[in-house]
């Protein structure tokens, strides 16, 4: 079943066009991740879906209905910001359950409700608190268990991890994609952390300018990128890409190499001098600048005793490697 459909979707400020001919479908269940640089829609996507911005033209559609005249209110979603926007003089119990409270519900509903989102995001003992007492993390529990509780048909995170610090996003991540698992629900997750993408999607939208650039798995995305942009996009340390380091590259070709696929090897074809080391424990980072003045990183398994400085040859497995053309689209023949 399916649970949003996008069709044609344009936006646009004035002469300004934002979205430009989006088309997609979320699955039931689905936990999707828009990922772009910043400027590239995805907030301005999002924002459309709740309702807080009008498509120019276009459907909405989640469920089966049409909801481009529906107001945010009554689309049957419920929404997790990057500010956490919680009311400082209520209780953790209270701004869960303020929403339903405005909706009307009984005051059972809202204590069952409540009660299981507490328990599932582990808030038991902060119910009493009031929000100045919590800690980064343990406020966007409280914003996302106030989503829980309306048991909406969809979730809509927008980069909800970016005001925490390095180690809470990771926690926090890990615990939005267990709520996933447990909920069963269709989420949709903006971000610009490529990280949070991988790790939480079962499918990734990728944006720029406005447009849809591919859509697909995380493995499909980076093991088959359309073009360059995604390729260089998806990947930590991001993939090299080479025009005159690399014997037998086509007038106009790009050769893209992720770290990870080279190599130390004597008899390689690309040889430079290592500018810089990354020495990051269970890996090690070889900044490398080739004879031909191209930059490029080598990421090693372990740790390595290679020292600024030093001539290195690095060779690769042309089967795992991306070419593209000059206008930055994917080819499959290195000789075209």
């Amino acid at each position: 079943m399916t649970a949003l459909k996008l069709e044609n979707v344009n936006k646009s400020f004035g002469d300004v066009h934002v979205l430009k001919d989006i088309n997609l479908t979320v699955d039931e269940g689905e936990f999707v991740v828009f990922v772009g640089p910043s400027g590239c829609g995805k907030s301005t996507l999002l924002r459309v879906i709740a309702g807080l911005e009008d498509a120019s033209t276009g459907t909405v559609k989640i469920g089966d209905e049409v909801v481009n005249a529906v107001p945010p209110a009554k689309r049957g979603i419920a929404m997790v910001f990057q500010s956490y926007a919680l009311y400082p003089h209520l209780t953790v119990k209270d701004n869960m359950g303020l929403g339903l409270k405005q909706e009307g519900q009984p005051k059972s509903v809202i204590e069952e409700r409540v009660a299981k989102a507490s328990k599932m995001l582990d808030l038991d003992d902060y119910l009493a608190r009031r929000p100045s007492e919590l800690s980064g993390g343990q406020r966007q529990r409280v914003a996302i268990g106030r989503a829980i509780v309306r048991d909406p048909k969809l979730f809509l995170f927008d980069e909800p991890l970016s005001n925490l610090d390095a180690a809470l996003r990771m926690n926090t991540r890990v615990e939005i994609a267990a709520l996933h698992r447990t909920l069963s629900a269709s989420m949709i997750y903006v971000t610009h952390d490529q990280t949070e993408a991988m790790t939480l999607a079962d499918k990734i939208v990728v944006l720029r300018d406005g447009y849809v650039e591919q859509v697909g798995s995380p493995m499909e995305l980076y093991n088959n990128p359309a073009n360059r942009f995604v390729a260089s996009f998806l990947g930590s340390p991001s993939m090299n890409f080479l025009e005159h380091s690399v014997p037998g590259l086509a007038k106009g070709q790009t050769i893209g190499i992720r770290p990870e696929h080279l190599t130390l090897d004597k008899n390689g074809p690309i040889s430079g001098k290592v500018t810089h080391v990354e020495r990051l424990g269970g890996d090690t980072n070889l900044l490398v600048e080739t004879d031909q003045g191209e930059a490029l990183t080598v990421r090693l398994f372990g740790q390595n005793e290679t020292q600024v400085g030093a001539n290195v040859s690095l060779g690769f497995n042309a089967e795992l490697a991306f070419y593209f053309n000059d206008a930055n689209e994917r080819v499959y023949d290195k000789a075209a």
